[in-house]
């Protein structure tokens, strides 16, 4: 169950088994139905969470109903609603596995002791941070000046398993498009 954090941690930055198993021991195994809630708008995001298997998606939920998705992680990486982790603040968002998943999880004090007094866990930390914060810029200034097909484009080059893991009606919201827009740019590629 903790292979793939293991081979994470060791693929950015070298870690020995005693440190590997010190920071494992603060992540709980967490399985999960398809669209179970990990946090309800308005709670304080108290998790961090390592995908074994699965998907989770950070969404936004409008006056009118309508679902804007702003985040998936899929196996091998890590997922939480940030800005309320950090700020242990009320989220402004929902967080939800979109399949049956397999998760580690870790809370937000043992994420952060480790931060502070594991050196690897807090240089994986600073590039989970600059990774997040690059792929957002790239997204908000990329979409900015591109169609739809130049967005469907862009998510094909910088997250090729997205299409085929997510439903047009989710990976529609993540590009700001219509579904039907979506499913004709599919068909054309």
């Amino acid at each position: 169950m903790y292979q793939r954090l293991r081979d994470y941690i060791t693929a950015r930055v070298p870690t020995d088994d005693h440190t590997l198993d010190a920071i494992c021991a603060h992540f709980t195994p967490l399985k999960t139905k398809r669209n179970q809630l990990l946090l309800q708008y308005g709670e304080t995001c108290q998790q961090y969470y390592f995908v074994n298997k699965g998907c989770i998606r950070l969404f936004t939920l409008n006056k009118d109903g309508v679902e804007t998705s702003r985040f998936f992680a899929f196996e091998g990486g890590f997922g939480t609603a940030l800005p309320s982790f950090i700020e242990h603040t009320p989220a402004t968002e929902y967080m939800q596995t979109i399949e049956k998943s397999e998760l580690l999880q870790i809370s937000r004090t043992d994420f952060y002791h480790l931060v502070d007094t594991v050196p690897a866990f807090g240089f994986i930390y600073r590039q989970i941070l600059e990774l997040g914060f690059i792929t957002a810029q790239k997204r908000i200034y990329g979409f900015q000046g591109f169609d739809a097909l130049e967005k469907v484009q862009w998510v094909i080059q910088y997250q090729p398993d997205f299409l085929l893991r997510v439903s047009n009606k989710m990976a529609a919201s993540y590009l700001g498009l219509t579904p039907s827009t979506l499913s004709r740019i599919k068909a054309r590629l």
